[in-house]
């Protein structure tokens, strides 16, 4: 073996400089402190509570002259607020029966007195947001199941009683 030559040619690419690089041993570390030397003395910590002040310079950042452009900076964009609107509740709501249908499904006829309350509160909360169309529609059909349900409670009632008194007579 030449010992001239290296044991291991360097890779493809690499010049001479960087071939004595990579067999060299690394730099000293400059960073960090030498044992026994102990660490370099540390800043003061700064006070909060007012910023430091320098000769001719408010606070924060810097004003700039308004529509003053810099280079490389974009075009000024105007950004428009958008705005939404949210109906708040009616000025005049419509009845929503609610009594009315708790009475009906607690006196007249339960599965009829149900479906009124559950329109009802559909009318009452389509009232609230505002929605008046809503609420109509709503306020209709739990008056009308309102109607339904307490004509057939009156009805049943009514033929229970007579079939009551038949049937105690005869």
């Amino acid at each position: 073996m030449d010992p001239n030559k290296s044991a291991s040619a360097p890779p493809a690419g690499w010049t001479d400089e960087k071939a004595s690089m990579a067999h060299a041993p690394p730099p000293p570390y400059q960073d960090f402190p030498q044992p026994g030397l102990g660490y370099p003395p540390q800043a003061q910590p700064q006070v909060y509570g007012s910023p430091p002040q320098y000769a001719g310079q408010g606070f924060g950042q810097p004003q700039y002259p308004m529509g003053q452009q810099y280079p490389g900076q974009p075009e000024m964009v105007t950004v428009q607020p958008t705005v939404y609107l949210a109906r708040g509740p009616l000025a005049q709501p419509v009845n929503d029966y609610l009594c009315y249908s708790i009475f009906t499904m607690l006196c007249c006829c339960l599965p009829l007195g149900i479906a009124a309350l559950i329109y009802s509160i559909s009318a009452r909360e389509a009232n609230h947001v505002g929605d008046q169309m809503g609420a109509e529609r709503s306020s209709r059909m739990a008056r009308k199941l309102n109607h339904v349900g307490l004509g057939l409670g009156i009805g049943v009632t009514i033929l229970f009683i007579i079939y009551t008194v038949v049937m105690s007579m005869g």
